[in-house]
Parts: C-alpha cells; structure tokens; sequence
C-alpha cells in the first residue's frame, strides 16, 4: 500500500467526496490471511472487530489495543454477515446450519430463524437491526448452491428478504422478488431500506420507502445501478451516504465505492482485492473496516456511521 498523504488509494470521483476525507488518513491492512473475509462488526466495549471466514468456518477477531488477530469462534457453521442487536449482543448469519442466531451476554446460542412456513431457510447471508429491535435478514442461496461456504443443498424456498418481530419473534417476508438478495442497511432516519440484488444483471441496489407502520413497504426504486461493479455487503453515514464493498479483479473496480443517497458515485477507495462488506468502528464510529477476500483493513474518514450500523 501507498504510504503518503493524501493516499492516492482514495479517490476523489466528485468533489462532494471532500468532506468526507481525512487527507493525513491512509488505507491500513490488518490483516491477511483469511479465504473470504465477510460480515464485520464492531465491539466498542472490547475495542475489537470480529468478522467471518466463511470457507474457513471460522470467525476472526482483531483487538485494537494489540493489533493481534486469534479465533474468535472455529466451527462458525460458515458465519457469514454479522451485527449487534439494540442490546449489544452479536447476531450472525449462518450458512451451514441454514439460520440466524443471537450470542447471549453468556455465549450461549439463541436461534432466532431457521426456517418459515415450515421449510428451512436457504442461507442466511447479511443481517441488520431496526431501532424498534426487528431484525432484518437476507436469504438468497448462495451457502447452499455449492460446498466452498455450506452444504450444497436444494432450496425450499424463494430467495427472500425477512423481518422478526422483536417483541413475538414472528418472522415475515417481506421481498420476494429478487433473485440474488444479499447486502442490507437502513437510511439515518430508517425511512428506507436499502438492498443489494446480487443476481440481476448489472447488479442492483434497490430503495424499499417504509410505509408509517415500519413494517412495510410503500414503494421501490433502483437507486444505484453497479453497470460493471460487484455490490455486496454496505453501510451507511450519519449523512446517508452508502459505503458499498465492491469490485471484480480489476484495479478499478476493486474495493469500496461511495454514493449519495441519490445513488451518485462520489468516492472510491481502492484495495489490491475485492471487498464484500464494511463496518464503521473505532471509538467515534469513524473508522471504516474492509473486508475483503483474504484480507482486513482499514481507513479513517471525516464522517461516522449511523448507529446501530
């Protein structure tokens, strides 16, 4: 990696990217190491990361203090997309056993979906929390459709995305229309859920307008068009920006693009592998972790995730 300032890894696509940079801040790795690093999340209570190994079945943790790297959990039963409930607690997607399940403050294991209408789900793949407590999956087939990330499976069911309600722990589903869906993450305000479609083709990030009940939909867009890029895994600022995980083998393309809420590419911060999904971290939500295919990293920027991201 380049090691002067500003780092020329940082790209500047429009000039409202600007104020979102810190010029004395560079792209830092990690960590290497990892077959297909997914899923961070941030532990501010441990100053730690933890993130997912998929083909590894492990799950990984990175201590801010040390900078050293050990096993957080090993089998992750494929662990793929990771957050933290309203109460702290990690909640996971997990391709193997084909469900979502919540860590308790005692490291047992709660399972909170598995399946609906009483068929198993296909592979649980990104997750995130609501601040009315909902927690919102996504579940395309991508654990199962081989034997690199799971077990290779026929599915059950169509590719869908689901809501569990916080207080019934009902599950409902609430897309169904799309072929590939994968990275999830609500606007600031959570009047708009945002929704990669990994299988159309160029790939999509959809924008769900939530109706006044929270709970569902009043209408939809294609908001970003990836033309020849690979959304996957995203967050969003304070400001709504989307920080997607992107790429596809080429130094263009590969590592995290920057939109407007609009779905106007504004910033790209280039990595020497693709990137499948981020996190904001550190103690002001200002420090955006990357992972990407084999590796871990990071860079500061001038803006802070939403909580609950």
């Amino acid at each position: 990696m380049e090691r002067r300032y500003p780092d020329p890894a940082v790209r500047v696509l429009d000039e409202r990217f600007n104020a979102l940079r810190v010029t004395a801040a560079s792209v830092e790795c990690l960590y290497q190491g990892a077959r297909w690093s997914e899923g961070p999340v941030w532990f501010g209570d441990t100053r730690s990361l933890l993130w997912s190994d998929i083909p590894n079945n492990r799950m990984l943790r990175w201590d801010e203090e040390t900078g050293v790297v050990s096993t957080f959990r090993k089998p992750s039963n494929n662990a793929n997309g990771n957050t933290r409930d309203r109460e702290g607690r990690l909640v996971t997607c997990e391709h193997l056993t084909r469900r979502v399940t919540r860590t308790e403050y005692d490291g047992s294991i709660t399972v909170i979906a598995d399946q609906y209408q009483g068929k198993p789900l296909n592979s649980p793949n990104d997750v995130i929390v609501k601040s009315d407590g909902s927690i919102w999956f996504s579940d395309p087939t991508f654990g199962i459709d081989g034997f690199y990330e799971g077990e290779q499976k026929p599915p059950e069911l169509t590719p869908g995305v689901y809501r569990v309600d916080a207080k019934s722990g009902e599950i409902t589903l609430m897309i169904s229309d799309l072929a590939g869906p994968n990275g999830l993450a609500f606007s600031p305000d959570e009047s708009v859920l945002y929704v990669v479609d990994s299988r159309a083709s160029p790939r999509e990030i959809l924008a769900y307008e939530m109706a006044p009940d929270g709970c569902s939909f009043n209408d939809s867009r294609v908001v970003i068009d990836a033309r020849d890029g690979t959304p996957d895994g995203f967050r969003v600022d304070i400001h709504g920006n989307l920080w997607c995980g992107w790429g596809m083998g080429s130094d263009e393309l590969d590592g995290v693009r920057i939109f407007t809420p609009r779905g106007e590419a504004i910033g790209h911060i280039a990595l020497p592998e693709r990137c499948a999904n981020v996190c904001f971290g550190g103690r002001h939500r200002n420090r955006l972790f990357m992972a990407a295919s084999h590796g871990l990293y990071a860079l500061y920027v001038n803006t802070q995730g939403v909580k609950g991201g």
